[in-house]
């Protein structure tokens, strides 16, 4: 029986990367190449270290400096933008702290989507453009490019959260940036979620960003055994300590991801796989998630707040299986995993070094074995963004919305083929 191997989760305790930001140098070659700092409050010569200690049912938070072998050898990089340079020096060698001189004022309408290609964070492009926002979009360098969203209006840019050094030329004119990425399945929780945002949000600090919003997962807070969930705190606890104008948003879960589990595989008559656990999610559609979110970016109301957006009714695995059934006319093929086997899962790939990425994201079992509940009444919320409750998307009108379009799109094709038929 092999023995579970001691990590940063077990202990609770994050290090934050190296404060890149901290050392940005703007040069520009129309003023002989004087060189100054970009923010003089980030100039940190050693790593932060986030330290959250659990005493019975209390929470306390300690910011300290980790030693030096810490930190990684100096590099410098440079990016080209325009007539400017920039330069990306991380390194431990003390920085010089200077002040700008005020520049030309960048337009709230200009906005930084930060994992644009993903199920919320296209919703929020196609919102942001349809409110008549600036918008650019950071996408890493792919070999099937982003096209859907330059066919939109938006602005690509390549970046990527893993190489701190392709971020700041990215935030060039930007005003506000709103945060939906996340990690890729094939990647380690830490790279992206953790390390990348830190780097995120120290370069936004060092290059005048004026509001930042982050999307963060309801009860995050509640379990730090959930790497996923621990990591989404920490960065809600670092954005606050930043100083920056932000705001978080905390999701309980997204309809859109229900068409692929459990819908599509109704229809093609597969096996739909879901646990026996009672867990409840109250799901709510992206773009009603995307509405609210630029409603709160436009008041002052909700600067520094914490919300949490969940739709008006939490629903059990099995409560949204027998709801596609009935609208889909057919039964089921439901294979149910039990949350035991998913929990002996991950204790075995923790046994193993090149499966412990696996063993992170089935730690979300650890939560499926109590009734949990992900959602929030919303009522506050709605009176503070001023939105009515009857906007907001039911997950049976999403469903039966689907259902009613795609039934009739298949009946359709079946009545074009019976007329393409050749009898002799």
């Amino acid at each position: 029986m092999c023995e579970e191997k001691e990590t940063t989760w077990n202990h609770s305790h994050l290090t934050v990367p190296l404060p890149l930001a901290s050392f940005f140098s703007h040069t520009n070659t129309n003023t002989d190449m004087a060189s100054t700092t970009l923010h003089s409050r980030l100039s940190h010569t050693r790593s932060p270290v986030l330290a959250r200690q659990i005493t019975g049912n209390s929470l306390t938070w300690s910011r300290s400096f980790a030693p030096d072998r810490f930190l990684p050898p100096v590099s410098q990089s440079s990016l080209r933008v325009g007539g400017s340079v920039i330069t990306c020096t991380a390194g431990t060698a003390p920085v010089a702290a200077a002040n700008l001189a005020p520049g030309t004022p960048v337009r709230p309408t200009s906005i930084m989507v930060i994992g644009a290609t993903g199920t919320l964070g296209r919703q929020v492009v196609r919102r942001a453009l349809d409110e008549g926002y600036d918008v650019r979009c950071l996408v890493r360098p792919r070999p099937a490019p982003a096209d859907f969203l330059r066919d939109w209006g938006a602005t690509v840019v390549n970046g990527d959260l893993s190489k701190p050094e392709t971020i700041p030329a990215t935030l060039v004119g930007v005003h506000t940036i709103i945060d939906c990425a996340t990690g890729r399945p094939e990647e380690p929780i830490k790279t992206v979620d953790w390390e990348g945002k830190v780097a995120l949000i120290q370069c936004a600090k060092a290059m005048g960003i004026q509001k930042y919003v982050f999307f963060s997962i309801h009860n995050c807070d509640k379990h730090p055994e959930v790497p996923l969930m621990e990591i989404k705190y920490c960065t809600e606890k670092f954005l606050q300590e930043s100083g920056i104008n932000h705001v978080v948003i905390r999701l309980c879960g997204f309809m859109q991801g229900l068409i692929g589990q459990y819908a599509v595989p109704i229809l093609e008559e597969k096996s739909v796989w879901g646990t026996d656990a009672p867990t409840r999610i109250a799901y709510m559609d992206t773009q009603d998630i995307a509405r609210l979110t630029f409603i709160a970016i436009r008041s002052e109301k909700v600067n520094g707040k914490l919300l949490t957006f969940a739709g008006p009714r939490a629903w059990t695995t099995q409560e949204v299986i027998t709801l596609c059934e009935r609208l889909a006319g057919q039964d089921a093929n439901v294979t149910t995993v039990p949350v035991s086997v998913l929990k002996f899962t991950r204790q075995l790939t923790r046994c193993f070094e090149w499966t412990n990425d696996v063993a992170d994201r089935l730690a979300f079992s650890e939560i499926l074995t109590s009734d949990t509940v992900f959602s929030v009444a919303m009522n506050e919320t709605y009176e503070l963004l001023g939105v009515d409750q009857k906007d907001i998307l039911t997950l049976e009108k999403y469903l039966q919305d689907y259902f009613t379009n795609i039934l009739k799109k298949l009946k359709d094709l079946k009545a074009q083929s019976k007329q393409s038929d050749f009898y002799i």
